[in-house]
């Protein structure tokens, strides 16, 4: 079986195209993803799916198509139902139209996999369901862990506990308040958002409330990151060089490159970067209390760069889903995890009808 798994997010699409051989025995995973704004750029969906797949594999080689969600939350819809039933119904306009066959397409909910009929009264189910679908795959490294995914723009803090996610929270809305969603990443961070004040040469400063740099500006002066991952749109339209990046972390304190020297961005973003950390450290904490877990498995971007330094900070344990998978693979985890939810999908599915 030959199963693509779509995780549509608000700024990345992710896909991985995944061969089995036997029931989840993986035999080859192919992945691409490609920036899409959905909150500006979303019709221009359908296209991208149908791009994303033909970069990797004819579409006809395809047996079935499974897709999580995060972009119904773009401002673009109005409300998450309307944003669900958009996406979910150009994902499977573009397939119908360009496959010479019928390709089962379903969607993953927080209670189970659902079809397009399914989906139009349980909307809610779909919105934001992602995480269900890393949880398959962060449970084949440890039964019992907490895995955060820290992605470019979210970082989810999950319980599993016997092979199974157990998360208190199940909507977005309600895992803000479990502390099993962090909304801060490795790209699109608004540092206004999480800083209060910044640390330099033994002084506090303010910071300005304004839209002037985000984190992949930080991890770009750190070389944590390379242009290739920098594939969101910088804050002033401006390029992606470590000097223009530095230009805008400045900003953040009202100053420039003619007060602030590059060394001295240098280690202002050292003190940022620790912030960040703290802040996911902090929902961390309240996690491992509730659950009693001790072993944290990191995936996504910012895996390494905040994931591991969060978990460290508390003395916890820490393995990485690039035992499993390759570090291109962890990025679009998701995906994956979407992938091996269809197939076992598509599997019940056929028991069914013997």
């Amino acid at each position: 079986m030959r199963i693509a798994g779509f995780d549509i997010g608000g700024a990345n699409t992710d896909l991985a195209i995944v061969d089995f051989e036997k029931r989840n025995k993986i035999i080859d995973i192919s992945c691409d993803f490609k920036y899409l704004p959905m909150w500006s750029n979303n019709n221009d969906l359908g296209n991208t799916l149908f791009e994303l797949i033909q970069n990797i594999s004819d579409i006809d080689s395809i047996d079935g198509i499974g897709i999580s969600m995060t972009a119904e939350l773009v401002d673009a819809y109005e409300t998450k139902k309307e944003g669900v039933l958009d996406i979910a119904n150009k994902s499977k306009e573009i397939f119908n139209e360009n496959s010479s066959k019928i390709i089962p397409i379903a969607f993953i909910g927080t209670k189970k996999v659902l079809s397009l009929e399914e989906l139009k009264s349980n909307s809610f189910d779909v919105a934001a369901a992602n995480w269900i679908a890393t949880a398959q795959v962060a449970a084949q490294i440890s039964p019992n862990c907490i895995f955060i995914d820290t992605g470019s723009t979210t970082t989810d803090i999950i319980p599993i506990k016997n092979g199974k996610e157990c998360a208190k929270g199940r909507s977005d809305f309600e895992r803000l308040k479990t502390k099993e969603l962090v909304y801060t990443g490795t790209l699109r961070t608004n540092l206004a958002s999480f800083l209060d004040s910044i640390s330099f040469e033994g002084e506090e400063y303010n910071v300005a409330s304004e839209l002037f740099a985000i984190t992949a500006d930080v991890y770009n002066v750190l070389n944590k990151i390379n242009l290739d991952d920098y594939v969101c749109d910088t804050c002033d339209g401006a390029g992606k060089s470590k000097e223009e990046s530095a230009r805008r972390i400045s900003r953040v304190l009202c100053a420039d490159l003619d007060i602030l020297s590059f060394d001295d961005i240098v280690d202002i973003s050292k003190n940022i970067h620790q912030s960040q950390v703290d802040q996911i450290a902090k929902s961390l904490k309240e996690v491992v209390n509730r659950e009693n877990l001790d072993l944290v498995v990191t995936t996504g971007l910012g895996k390494d760069i905040l994931a591991k330094k969060a978990a460290e900070s508390l003395n916890l344990e820490v393995k990485s889903m690039s035992e499993l998978l390759t570090d291109e693979e962890c990025v679009v985890a998701p995906a994956i995890g979407t992938a091996i939810m269809m197939n076992e999908y598509l599997e019940n599915e056929c028991l069914k009808n013997i």
